[in-house]
């Protein structure tokens, strides 16, 4: 056949199917719902520069297409994989051209986590200038992943996995026919995202173009992904939860089974990692502090070694921290700081422990009075007070009777003690 007879290859399921106005998104109610804050956002007719943070086929790259459509701005889609900073230059002088015809721009980058930091930084002049509303798309937490300046230019956007109601919701715009525990297995197996359940609607469909398909045709069609996805039909987040119970829960192989399963189901081993690095802090703590050293160290020697050889760092990290003494002692008094921070006044800092590097500074009493620990008996000053002049006493830090934080508890116990017999004086 000669290719002026060809007909043009026709576009993905997942492409034909997508919302063409912001009433057919499913999903992300708490975002696009009346009076949340997308909808607001979109309602003000002012575009401003975000970050959608969210898993895998949830939405984020057909959100930012139809805020621009919303706004009726020029859209320009940016890959942080294939993509550079002649690229971005490109879609900056497309952006002047349009501001000279009075016509605004959106720049959508997806996946921005893969831009390094020079890359990133490149869009904050125009960000600032207003040139164009920058909207990044990324599955991992833009905290860790985009650069301060600009994460404090945008607001971050929250996208959750699409529940079995959503997927149910597509299933039926496909008009697929499926019985009901293959329909019950295809949700399961998309685990929350859209593309994976649209993608494997068009297998099935190339595998059986009439009649209903059952479980029997599905477990053929998908045979590995299912077993990888949706064994049992446990969610993503169900999974690390699990993970993360079973280490704090003190049950080795558990947290290892969970772990593996993870693994097998495609889980980023770098997002594993960053979840061992938690747990060592949250509930290990003190009790041991060599958690959190070998937790970072495991990260390290799977950045250097890849898949497989360095999940068994990850795997190391896991069974240790199941097997030590636990504390989240540090977790307690941290969030009990910050809640008092937060409903609290600002309160100066005293004058005896503030720095004097001016003449000026020492006339007006900074410093005056500081007791320097080091030459007081055994490196501590009894009674000198630290937290700001008028504020109540505090004791967030409770040191509980596990690992090294025995010995913590005893010393403060001594340190309070002595602190008390010098205010006695």
């Amino acid at each position: 056949m000669s290719s002026a007879s060809a007909e043009p290859p026709q576009a993905p399921l997942a492409e034909r199917l997508r919302p063409k106005t912001l009433a057919e998104v499913v999903g992300q109610r708490h975002l696009l719902g009346p009076g949340k804050p997308l909808r607001v956002a979109i309602e003000s007719g002012k575009p401003h520069s975000m970050i959608l943070w969210g898993p895998p086929g949830c939405g984020k790259t057909t959100i930012a297409r139809l805020l621009a459509q919303a706004f009726d701005a020029q859209f320009i889609a940016l890959s942080a994989v294939l993509s550079g900073v002649k690229d971005i230059r490109a879609a900056v002088e497309a952006a002047e051209a349009a501001a000279a015809r009075g016509r605004r721009t959106i720049v959508f980058v997806d996946e921005v986590h893969r831009f390094n930091k020079a890359q990133q930084d490149a869009f904050l002049p125009y960000v600032e200038r207003g040139l164009f509303a920058f909207i990044g798309a990324t599955t991992e937490n833009p905290s860790f992943e985009v650069v301060g300046a600009l994460l404090s230019r945008a607001a971050v956007y929250v996208l959750e996995p699409l529940s079995p109601e959503d997927l149910g919701a597509l299933v039926e715009r496909t008009g697929i026919a499926l019985e009901p525990q293959a329909r019950e297995r295809l949700i399961g197996f998309a685990d929350g995202d859209a593309r994976r359940l649209l993608n494997a609607i068009e297998l099935l469909i190339a595998a059986r173009p009439d009649g209903p398909i059952d479980a029997a045709l599905l477990e053929q069609t998908l045979a590995r992904d299912l077993r990888r996805f949706d064994k049992g039909g446990e969610q993503f987040y169900d999974q690390i939860s699990a993970l993360h119970k079973s280490v704090r829960g003190s049950d080795p192989d558990a947290a290892l089974y969970w772990f593996v399963r993870m693994l097998d189901g495609g889980a980023d081993p770098r997002y594993l990692g960053r979840r061992i690095v938690r747990m060592a802090t949250e509930d290990v703590g003190l009790a041991d502090p060599r958690a959190l050293r070998l937790a970072l160290d495991a990260c390290e020697a799977y950045e250097r070694l890849g898949s497989p050889e360095g999940e068994l760092a990850l795997a190391e990290a896991v069974l240790y921290l199941a097997c030590c003494p636990k504390s989240n002692a540090v977790y307690v008094a941290y969030n009990a700081a910050r809640a008092f921070v937060a409903a609290d006044g600002t309160r100066p800092v005293p004058l005896h422990l503030r720095n004097a590097p001016t003449r000026l500074m020492q006339a007006l009493g900074y410093g005056r009075g500081y007791r320097y620990a080091h030459d007081e008996p055994e490196a501590f000053a009894a009674g000198e007070r630290y937290l700001p002049d008028g504020m109540p006493a505090v004791e967030w830090y409770r040191p509980t009777e596990r690992g090294l934080e025995a010995r913590i508890r005893e010393r403060l116990a001594e340190l309070r003690r002595r602190n008390e017999e010098a205010k006695k004086r």
